[in-house]
């Protein structure tokens, strides 16, 4: 009888095993989703592939992050709020400059001429982080790091020589503040997301872009709009966030790591911009793009951008004010 049990027990694990039985995991593997409308190569979309790669080493089982470019579900910035605090996604990279719905805050790193190096944005940045953080909180969400943009000029179909060539030109803005200066300066400018401008500057129905380098070269743009008029025009910024909920939910272990990893992609984000502008520079130039400077234009448009800083400050109010007055100081 001892042997006729053993075989017994010996056949139905077989059985259990031959059926595919396998042990439980003793966690299972949290997934977060994170998008933004850019590029996988814009600089944004590089920050999601190192933040990414950052939880996986810090993080190890406990989270993956899956990034998804070019606007997934249709997600553009402006959207990307109210997705994450809804949950359908878990964290997010919009523009700064697509979010003044949210807050006035948010335009402050996309005003005209405000920048003048990457230095300046880092301190622009310090300087504004509470105030970030506060109204990604009003939300339910938690900042993860910060991505500066390379400074934006006007990628044109035409050659932008001077202000006259603004009249009537039909230009893609990022922002309220990029469109009313641009309408100021005489063109007819509409504010409309990245990724929208793509298929109506394919349909004929826009002449030019107001964008970096940076966001063009990754999305081809010198395919459909062959000149670039460096105007240093502003150095905004992309904030990328997380829900506090889906935060929250992890142990404590791989809070910690969201937030190491968040830290060393902003550093990544901001290194990278020692070389990304003769890296950008070098790939519009060999896919023929017409590289110019036009002082008189970029004139015109410092001009038109000086009542548009005073409303922001007046809409904004002390708060504003105590932000560039740290900034300035240095």
């Amino acid at each position: 009888m001892p042997a006729r049990r053993s075989l017994l027990v010996t056949t139905t694990f077989s059985m259990i095993g031959a059926a595919g039985w396998r042990p439980r995991p003793a966690r299972a593997e949290t997934i977060w989703r994170m998008a933004t409308e850019y590029p996988e190569r814009a600089i944004p979309g590089e920050g999601l592939t190192a933040f990414a790669a950052a939880v996986a080493r810090r993080a190890g089982d406990a989270l993956t992050v899956r990034p998804g470019f070019n606007a997934p579900d249709g997600l553009r910035s402006a959207a990307m709020p109210r997705a994450v605090a809804e949950g359908r996604l878990e964290a997010a990279d919009a523009f700064t400059g697509a979010l003044a719905g949210e807050s006035p805050i948010y335009e402050l790193s996309a005003l005209p001429f405000l920048t003048a190096s990457t230095e300046d944005t880092r301190r622009l940045l310090a300087a504004a982080r509470p105030a970030y953080a506060a109204a990604l909180a009003a939300r339910g969400l938690d900042l993860l790091y910060a991505t500066p943009w390379p400074a934006s000029g006007l990628w044109s179909r035409q050659a932008l020589p001077g202000p006259e060539a603004l009249q009537g030109l039909r230009v893609r803005t990022y922002d309220a503040a990029s469109t009313a200066v641009l309408r100021a300066a005489g063109a007819q400018a509409v504010q409309i997301s990245f990724a929208d401008a793509l298929p109506r500057l394919r349909a004929g129905e826009l002449d030019a872009v107001l964008s970096s380098g940076d966001g063009g070269a990754g999305a081809r743009l010198w395919e459909l709009l062959p000149h670039f008029t460096v105007l240093d025009y502003a150095s905004p910024l992309s904030l990328a966030f997380c829900s506090k909920v889906a935060l929250a939910a992890l142990p404590e272990a791989a809070q910690a790591a969201v937030r190491q990893a968040g830290e060393e992609t902003e550093s990544r984000q901001f290194a990278a911009m020692a070389t990304r502008l003769a890296e950008n520079t070098a790939r519009m130039q060999a896919n023929g793009v017409t590289i110019a400077t036009s002082p008189a234009l970029r004139a015109a448009l410092a001009q038109a951008s000086v009542p548009v800083i005073a409303d922001w400050v007046s809409r904004v109010g002390p708060g504003g004010e105590a932000i560039l007055a740290t900034y300035r100081r240095g």
